[in-house]
């Protein structure tokens, strides 16, 4: 969920003005899920402007400082959040790791990368949300490590009813700065989509799994 909507669309506008968003309803994009779908969101073009990645910075921290009072460190979820983690724990002042997708095949093997502290209160920062599914096993394996995982930050989420649901599921809180109804919302306003794209857009995220154009 979002706490602040004036983040929410101030985030949204950014990402569709550097085109970090990409809206395509006759030409979709494929997912690695094998979903086809007409927007595609690549967070990680936030780093190259310093403005934006400055206001999402802060307002990760902040949201951070907000919600989870007790938090002792920071995790990035490898790759996308593992800059937007560094410098949140830096900007908190707080010890900072990193969870690989799987172990490492050489050396020590690691999937999670620090100094791990048992029963340290951390929170997961994420850069994008889907269907949530990636990013809690993140959590699992953190949580099988013996650290307390206090709750879940990204940048943006699609808001998927599944993804509510894995999250409810896991027990872990989880809050954004921006989500897809913002998103849509201040792309009609700017320009960037119709209102015939809006149904359309509309309807996918009902049910993306089964949609086409």
């Amino acid at each position: 969920m979002i706490k602040d909507q004036k983040i929410a669309d101030k985030v949204a506008t950014y990402l569709l003005n550097i085109e970090a968003v990409k809206i395509n309803v006759t030409n979709p994009f494929h997912w690695a899920s094998g979903w086809k779908s007409p927007i595609y969101c690549d967070n990680r073009l936030t780093l190259s402007y310093p403005h934006i990645r400055k206001f999402i910075k802060d307002s990760l921290a902040a949201l951070i400082s907000a919600q989870f009072k007790q938090a002792e460190g920071i995790a990035g979820v490898a790759t996308a959040g593992i800059p937007q983690g560094t410098m949140v724990a830096d900007k908190l002042n707080l010890p900072f790791i990193y969870v690989r997708s799987k172990a490492k095949e050489h050396g020590l093997e690691n999937q999670i990368e620090g100094k791990v502290e048992k029963g340290m209160k951390t929170v997961v920062i994420e850069d994008l949300i889907s269907t949530g599914g990636s990013s809690l096993r993140v959590v699992d394996t953190l949580r099988d490590s013996g650290i307390n995982v206090s709750g879940m930050v990204s940048i943006f989420t699609y808001g998927f009813k599944e993804a509510h649901e894995n999250f409810k599921l896991k027990k872990v809180k989880y809050y954004c700065l921006s989500d897809y109804d913002s998103l849509i919302k201040k792309a009609l306003e700017l320009g960037y989509i119709t209102k015939d794209n809006l149904v359309m857009l509309k309807s996918w995220r009902t049910d993306p799994a089964n949609w086409h154009p």
